[in-house]
């Protein structure tokens, strides 16, 4: 990779390309609140907006400009799904490094060759995995870790919402990488490949279930881990039409259950405008409700509050940072971008096709 940072820069230059709900809400308050990087500029349609809420930055009519800026170090695609291969393409060839909002692309081939273009130019390529970074997600990886809870045999995650207009934005328009399976389903999946690694299979059921939807706001994915973890069920869900949702997580294994009730505060504090700093956090990240653990021994049941671990959007700006200074590693690598983008086409293949797809070749191909 080559070299970005030395003793006479030592600020990084973002350029976020998109100012929609992931640049607003979520790259450019996380990238303004890590030091060493620097909100340099915004490619926008809409200067003013940008202007209202970041009046020192550079606003930008079109990515070219902004590519043509040698102060511009890294470039943030917060843009439409469809559009993620020809920007981030366009960045990598002008060799800036590049962060891209999930799901990298809208194919696994797309992927690839972002990937090979990023290796040949040297640069950094990463995909904003932010969720990895959820409150209840990491004091889950804190639990398994701990091993409380035994061999684990079943896990759910869902990720629901009660929101029955379908609003007119992209997401919701028939076109391809819209709809709540590349949508959270990139997180889901990510998270579900940091906990147990690649499935054996995966089934995936896909529907339209609001009034006047055209792509699928609803998904249900079932992993099966017969091989690296005997009897483990993995589900992942999430729907629009949810209006008393079910756990976001539930954990059961050979010793106990762990039950976390609510969705990770972060994404709703950045829409309230807030500005995280990550020098300074305070409370920022802490979830009101804990998570549960009901440990079975000898004497009987126990409940107990699970450790908290706070979430931190910020950390993955913070890796990337890092990482652009050789200090550390990438936060979404390589071979993670290819598999959750390998996990998602098999799950269109299952949805299409209504059956179990094998996926354990993604863990036997080195490339993957």
């Amino acid at each position: 990779m080559k070299t970005l940072i030395d003793s006479t820069a030592p600020i990084i230059n973002v350029a976020v390309v998109g100012y929609g709900m992931a640049g607003k809400v979520f790259h450019t308050p996380l990238i303004h609140g890590v030091p060493g990087l620097n909100l340099h500029t915004v490619v926008s349609s809409k200067p003013q907006a940008v202007l209202d809420d970041w009046p020192e930055v550079m606003v930008r009519p079109t990515i070219a400009e902004a590519l043509a800026d040698p102060d511009v170090h890294l470039v943030v695609i917060a843009t439409s799904n469809t559009s993620h291969h020809a920007l981030a393409k366009s960045a990598l060839l002008a060799g800036k490094h590049v962060v891209v909002d999930k799901p990298c692309t809208v194919t696994l081939a797309e992927t690839e060759d972002l990937l090979a273009v990023a290796q040949h130019t040297g640069c950094m390529l990463t995909v904003f995995q932010n969720r990895r970074w959820d409150s209840d997600f990491l004091t889950l990886k804190g639990v398994l870790a701990s091993g409380q809870l035994g061999r684990i045999v079943h896990l759910e995650s869902h990720f629901d919402r009660y929101r029955p207009e379908v609003p007119n934005r992209w997401r919701d328009q028939n076109l391809p990488g819209s709809g709540l399976w590349h949508d959270l389903g990139a997180h889901l999946v990510d998270q579900a490949l940091q906990l147990f690694g690649v499935p054996d299979d995966l089934m995936v059921d896909l529907a339209c279930q609001r009034d006047g939807a055209v792509v699928h706001d609803y998904f249900h994915a079932v992993l099966r881990y017969d091989g690296p973890h005997p009897g483990l069920r993995v589900v992942l869900h999430a729907g629009a039409l949810v209006g008393r949702p079910a756990p976001r997580f539930a954990v059961h294994g050979t010793h106990g259950t762990f039950q976390k009730m609510g969705l990770d505060v972060q994404e709703d504090a950045l829409k309230t405008g807030a500005r995280p700093q990550l020098d300074a956090l305070g409370d920022w990240g802490r979830d009101p409700r804990p998570g549960q653990m009901t440990l079975y021994a000898t004497e009987g049941a126990s409940e107990v509050i699970a450790p908290e671990v706070p979430g931190n959007y910020l950390q993955l700006y913070a890796q990337v940072r890092d990482y652009l200074r050789g200090a550390g590693p990438v936060p979404v690598t390589t071979a993670q971008i290819r598999q959750v983008m390998a996990m998602l086409e098999r799950g269109e293949q299952s949805a299409r096709e209504r059956r179990f797809v094998a996926t354990s070749d993604l863990r036997l191909d080195p490339a993957l």
